[in-house]
């Protein structure tokens, strides 16, 4: 027999030490076009071609069998082959360090075919109970854990995701910091003693990120519309390539649009914030008169005396400045964010506007990230019930209709008068809603010559996301 074949089945060769050698195509070499070979051995010719047809059927049924490939193996290939190129620098950097930092030490030599879900879930719990890593960590590494692995699913070296059967505890959310109304009024007259104030003030009615502030360029402010578009982050991240002799430097200012698509969004501004930028860029004209031909126009809107961006860590230092001036305890920048958004709630701004203008991927992280305020807005709006809990006092005159109050998404409330079907109230602000109610009833009353009697409660079936209120008319 022939033991020459096409090129894909492989071929079979009389070695001169008596073995019978088998090579089987398993993949091209892309640097030279070659064509990569796995070869195995065989005593005779009958257990070649045994074994030929035995790895030409598991190259096409599953790759997996060709090689015992680690998870460590297998993480450093998916980083740079499935997800580099699609990953923004700080992604890939958190991604990197998920495998130096925690999984290849612990779990690197283990071949990706033992990988199970009891193991990942021994391997969690350690680090939460004895290394004490956060829960928002662990839950992150596990995410990236699930994503690196469906890839091998879809290669077919595992039959399953071990990572998609994990319980992971989120833990208790983090107390976020905002500066009380007698703070905020500190730090705002503070701003104007410093020559970066405007930004700090920019911040407060705005809720902008410390990246995306300090990556905003002139051409980002509509001066006519008096609107602020969010296009770009500017951080200090440490570099992909790390530097071959020590002592070189490991991190780079890059500058690169944001993480999520939430995040490019377009912003109003109050009319006093867009003439704040225009006296600043009058700031900007006198940096160049004075620096010269050494002054850089980089076109950023944040920038040194030379006309070049402000790093983060160096734009925090001028932030610290303000505090002091305005005597205040020490916040993170990222309380002038919370700050804003807290004011907004409070101020009235519904929810769902709030959450474009933060750009967060949900209107529902909003809302649990600002439960505070809103508690705070149930108990001014239940204090709106207290003349109907003292009902017995007011005149034998008043009529008392229901009302149906429906609880609906993302925080808007249906009111309805079911002797008066005609008259509803849809919105979030519940104490204008009651007041528009009451308005329109006494209207209704007004028209009618013979006033309906009112409809008793006990009359009524209410769902579970309804509640009855009565408003004296």
């Amino acid at each position: 027999m022939s033991n020459k074949r096409a090129n894909k089945e492989g071929n079979i060769r009389l070695r001169a030490d008596g073995r019978w050698e088998v090579r089987v195509t398993i993949g091209i070499d892309f640097a030279t076009g070659e064509s990569k070979r796995v070869s195995r051995y065989a005593s005779t010719q009958e257990e070649a071609v045994k074994l030929l047809h035995e790895l030409s059927f598991i190259r096409d049924t599953s790759p997996k069998n060709f090689q015992t490939i680690t998870l460590g193996e297998w993480l450093d290939l998916c980083l740079e082959v499935y997800m580099k190129n699609s990953l923004k620098q700080s992604t890939y950097l958190s991604y990197e360090g998920y495998i130096r930092i925690h999984l290849k030490p612990a779990l690197g030599n283990i071949q990706l075919r033992d990988l199970s879900p009891r193991l990942l879930q021994q391997f969690y719990n350690y680090k939460a109970e004895t290394e004490g890593l956060a829960p928002k960590t662990i839950v992150n590494i596990n995410l990236f854990l699930h994503k690196a692995l469906s890839y091998a699913v879809a290669e077919g070296y595992i039959q399953s995701n071990p990572a998609a059967s994990i319980n992971l505890s989120r833990g208790n959310k983090p107390q976020i910091e905002i500066l009380t109304r007698d703070e905020q009024l500190r730090l705002f007259q503070a701003s104007y003693q410093h020559r970066y104030g405007v930004f700090i003030r920019l911040v407060l009615f705005t809720g902008l990120r410390l990246g995306e502030l300090l990556g905003l360029r002139w051409e980002d402010l509509d001066v006519q519309s008096s609107m602020l578009h969010i296009r770009r982050t500017l951080n200090r991240l440490n570099k992909i390539d790390r530097p071959a002799s020590p002592g070189g430097n490991t991190t780079e200012i890059v500058i690169q649009t944001p993480k999520t698509q939430n995040s490019i969004r377009s912003i109003p501004i109050l009319p006093a914030v867009v003439q704040d930028l225009m006296n600043w860029r009058t700031v900007q004209k006198n940096d160049q008169i004075a620096t010269g031909d050494r002054y850089q126009d980089s076109g950023m809107i944040v920038t040194n005396q030379s006309g070049g961006y402000i790093e983060p860590r160096t734009f925090k230092d001028y932030y610290n400045q303000i505090l002091n001036i305005a005597g205040l305890r020490h916040l993170t920048f990222h309380a002038l964010r919370h700050t804003f958004a807290s004011r907004a709630m409070e101020q009235g701004m519904d929810v769902k506007t709030l959450s474009v203008l933060l750009g967060h991927y949900s209107v529902s992280f909003t809302l649990d990230t600002y439960a505070h305020v809103l508690n705070d807005h149930k108990v001014a709006g239940m204090a709106l019930m207290e003349d109907l809990y003292t009902a017995e006092s007011a005149s034998v005159h008043e009529l008392f209709y229901p009302i149906i109050v429906t609880m609906q998404k993302e925080g808007e409330m249906l009111l309805e008068a079911p002797d008066f079907p005609q008259v509803q109230f849809c919105g979030t602000d519940f104490g204008q809603g009651l007041q528009y109610m009451k308005d329109r009833l006494q209207e209704e009353l007004l028209l009618t010559s013979l006033p309906p009697v009112p409809t008793s409660p006990s009359q009524l079936s209410l769902a579970s996301n309804q509640y009855l209120i009565q408003i004296p008319t």
